[in-house]
């Protein structure tokens, strides 16, 4: 029986307003939830086989299952039917104390919310009660549909599917004395490299065991059934196994129904009162032997095996979003509501344990709501190169990443196809592959700071979330394959715009661009993803780099990495080519967003500029100077080295994200630099880099030479006269142009 929120009981507690529904007192109330079981300055129960605790666990899994729904109904939006079926794993964690909680599921982000909520670490943005709650959820300045980290208590964004084991596994690497167990459903094991990537970092971090993954085997997707809804215990089990897990608790709800539910998936809250806690005490006790196990030192996933949807408003698939129509006065939102509804006492002490679990509210005790102590760097040692010399600008770079992996040792480099293909063996010499597999020859320990997983997602994945949890880290890949490790970067970047605390800068270097991999063709030839970056120029925290030289990418590395909040994106050359810039040019360069590196000093027939992004490109852009030069027309080229400094103020959101950088050219040197009679823009990638410039410029006469398509070829002259990026090209097209 239930009483609506019309008829309150005056025991409710003040964070209670907004609350539609309450019910009676569940049997023996009075003798096992009289207090907390989280005493006063403890941060978890003492006996998880106690009754109080089983049955304070099961009130706070309901109490989630609740609010959860609620706050969903109150917008006739959200997903509340994943987080229902972990609701029982969930107020496991958090009553032995585990709450350093990270989930792959952006779904479950109201389950999440409620979770921060009942601990009070929302108060931290003005949301104290339920009513305050509703009202922003889903809403801008609010919580959002998704997980965000910058919602107090929460370490770590959720959206795409596969990306919260790297969170959870950076977390376990910088803070070995916390557990950071972490959710994924059953549908999201269809992202192939989760497993993967956990059982390649073992292998390289054997002694880290302290992240767990905590699987909602619930049977179903968003739509369907689950691809691994036919699974049996057994064969679940073993796959995990075969990954690597020596350790797998599975409980699941089936093993405890007397309700006569038929299938494979139970909604564990049909069951008996008695058996309800039979059930939740196999949970508390589960998670418990698994979390132990994991911090010490054994590879353990934890599974809970129920019904998606088990406790809400309705089961399967059909429970995971809520339509228009699903309002909290739509009938099977208010029985769902009612079967789930609580005594007003019962309220204060699920808040109690929640706020006491961890040592005290997530927003105070999370590891990310703490910025991370960080070794001073110095001064990098940058190399001056000469102008009358050719080097190789990810060479030059290797030297500065070794030395910041040798000054900080929590410093970690990722790399799929390898470091040494890059030219940047250097790295490799010094800060040593990690490996079990000691090999002098290949650069092999077991402590090294190079980790190369084949596999771009595991790459990207640890780099960023290092860096997000607040320690420095680089992901180096070929610019070709950059993209299946990109989407973690993009949303750690995302996250960072939104953050509440510092954090160095995700840095990323892209070598191998399409000028320089004919021989190996198409495959290796994609720098499309370079548009990829110039859109997200635009979010307001993202930075594509394109050193013209090697003294140019020492002074964007050096600069990228003492950076905060920040995705800085390095792209370069493997090759040896020629030095335009002196370290103080290059700074500037860096600074001011572009600069000039070659101009004529007389020329009759009209001024021609060459605004260009890469490196290699430069040999048919010089080239072209020459036969311009001997013309008549006088010539300057400007490397655009940092585009986001050349945009307008207006054309970026700088000023919605953390630590915000408000410097762009003015008009002035804008036009210092730009201004011609005939203006061509040059890439050795897609053209969207220098959308900055060719918005700008006041050159009427205009053009653009880039990448159109990837081939086999002998050379990178071959490849560019593909695209026609060539110098015969540009001359041509300059002399139509002045006309």
């Amino acid at each position: 029986m239930t009483t609506t929120a019309q008829q309150q009981m005056p025991a409710a507690p003040v964070f209670c307003k907004g609350i539609q529904h309450y019910g009676e007192a569940w049997p023996d109330y009075a003798d096992k939830a009289a207090t907390a079981v989280i005493a006063e300055g403890q941060s978890a129960i003492s006996d998880c086989c106690s009754p109080q605790s089983v049955y304070q666990t099961q009130l706070m899994a309901d109490a989630l299952r609740y609010l959860t729904l609620q706050v969903c109904g109150s917008k006739g939006s959200g997903h509340p039917g994943g987080f229902a079926s972990s609701a029982d794993a969930y107020a496991a964690l958090v009553m032995l104390g585990h709450t350093n909680i990270v989930t792959e599921v952006g779904h479950h982000a109201p389950g999440f919310y409620s979770a921060m909520f009942l601990d009070s670490s929302l108060e931290e943005m003005g949301i104290h009660t339920v009513s305050d709650m509703q009202a922003r959820f889903r809403e801008r300045h609010g919580l959002l549909g998704h997980l965000s980290g910058a919602v107090p208590g929460l370490l770590a964004p959720a959206g795409p599917l596969g990306q919260g084991q790297h969170f959870a596994m950076a977390g376990a690497l910088l803070h070995p004395e916390k557990l950071f167990p972490f959710t994924m459903g059953d549908g999201g094991m269809g992202e192939p490299y989760i497993l993967s990537a956990m059982m390649h970092f073992n292998t390289a971090y054997p002694e880290t065991t302290n992240f767990m993954p905590t699987l909602v085997w619930n049977g179903y997707s968003q739509e369907h059934h689950s691809m691994v809804s036919r699974m049996s215990n057994e064969d679940m089990t073993n796959y995990w196994k075969g990954h690597g897990f020596k350790e797998v608790v599975l409980i699941d709800a089936k093993d405890f129904d007397d309700s006569g539910q038929e299938g494979d998936y139970i909604d564990s809250t049909y069951f008996s009162f008695e058996n309800r806690l039979k059930f939740t005490q196999a949970v508390l006790e589960g998670v418990d032997k698994a979390a132990r196990s994991a911090m010490g030192g054994t590879l353990t996933a934890f599974i809970i095996k129920q019904m998606k949807g088990a406790g809400v408003h309705t089961v399967g698939s059909k429970s995971h979003n809520l339509y228009p129509a699903d309002t909290l006065e739509h009938p099977q939102i208010i029985a769902g509501l009612q079967r789930r509804a609580l005594n007003p006492e019962a309220w204060q002490i699920v808040r109690d344990n929640f706020v006491r679990a961890g040592g005290g509210p997530a927003v105070r005790t999370s590891v990310t709501e703490h910025v991370l102590e960080l070794t001073p760097l110095g001064k990098l040692p940058l190399h001056e190169f000469s102008k009358d010399e050719k080097a190789v600008p990810s060479t030059a770079m290797g030297a500065l990443v070794a030395a910041v992996g040798k000054a900080d040792k929590r410093f970690v480099v990722t790399n799929a196809d390898g470091n040494e293909a890059s030219a940047m063996k250097n790295i490799n010499d010094a800060l040593k592959i990690r490996h079990p597999t000691v090999d002098p020859l290949y650069n092999q320990e077991p402590n090294g700071q190079v980790y190369e997983p084949l596999n771009e997602d595991a790459c990207a994945g640890l780099a960023a979330g290092l860096a997000l949890f607040g320690s420095r880290a680089l992901w180096l890949s070929y610019e070709s394959f950059a993209i299946n490790g990109w989407p973690i970067v993009q949303t750690v970047t995302q996250a960072m715009a939104e953050l509440r605390r510092k954090t160095p800068s995700i840095v990323t270097m892209f070598t191998a661009g399409a000028l320089e991999q004919g021989r190996n063709g198409w495959t290796h030839q994609r720098p499309e993803i370079e548009n990829y970056f110039a859109a997200m120029m635009r979010n307001g925290n993202l930075f594509p780099l394109f050193p013209c030289d090697a003294n140019t990418i020492q002074v964007a590395y050096e600069w990228a990495t003492n950076s905060f909040n920040k995705g800085m994106v390095i792209i370069a050359s493997k090759s040896p080519l020629p030095v335009y810039m002196t370290l103080d040019e290059a700074q500037h360069a860096v600074e001011e967003g572009a600069a000039t590196i070659y101009e004529s000093k007389s020329g009759s027939k009209g001024t021609i500029v060459f605004a260009v992004t890469g490196d290699m490109v430069f040999l048919p852009v010089f080239e072209a100077k020459d036969k311009l030069e001997t013309e008549g027309y006088r010539v300057r080229i400007v490397a655009v080295v940092n585009p986001r400094r050349l945009y307008r103020p207006t054309d970026v959101a700088w000023d919605t994200v953390s630590e915000p950088d408000n410097k762009f050219m003015d008009d002035d040197h804008f036009n210092a630099l730009f201004d011609a009679d005939v203006l061509l823009a040059v890439s050795g990638g897609p053209s969207a880099p220098l959308e900055p410039v060719l918005l700008r410029t006041r050159a009427a006469k205009r053009d653009t030479f880039a990448w159109k398509r990837g081939e086999t070829t002998a050379s990178p002259a071959e490849i560019m006269n593909f695209n026609g990026i060539t110098a015969e090209a540009m001359v041509e097209r300059a002399n139509i142009l002045a006309k």
